[in-house]
């Protein structure tokens, strides 16, 4: 996909390393997903509070990618499905390497796994 895509801003940065919501409120989340038209980093469904996806239902902003190293993928939530290819956009393109998953490190208790979707 090298055209132009609607709801993809390839020069938006992303808005920090972690979830904004989740930094705002001390919490922690399993991965981090980057919304592809504003930057807004999220955590996923799967994390406690499900950022991204509360991101999506309040502006509507289509699609996320990965802020995972190594993962590219797409998300479209209107279509509840997944792409692989799409425009590269502004870096970074993935949360710090030395930051854990789940993270922060130091906010996440020891019984994450209990605390999941």
């Amino acid at each position: 996909m090298s055209q132009a895509i609607e709801g993809i801003d390839p020069a938006a940065a992303p808005s920090g390393p972690g979830c904004v919501e989740c930094e705002q409120a001390r919490g922690w989340w399993v991965h981090l997903r980057r919304c592809a038209q504003c930057g807004h980093v999220g955590c996923c469904d799967s994390s406690p509070s499900q950022h991204a996806t509360k991101h999506f239902a309040a502006t509507g902003h289509p699609y996320v990618q990965s802020y995972e190293p190594g993962e590219e993928w797409f998300w479209d939530f209107r279509t509840e499905e997944m792409f692989g290819e799409g425009p590269e956009l502004a870096p970074p393109h993935d949360h710090p390497s030395g930051q854990s998953v789940p993270g922060p490190r130091d906010r996440v208790p020891s019984d994450w796994q209990s605390h999941i979707h």
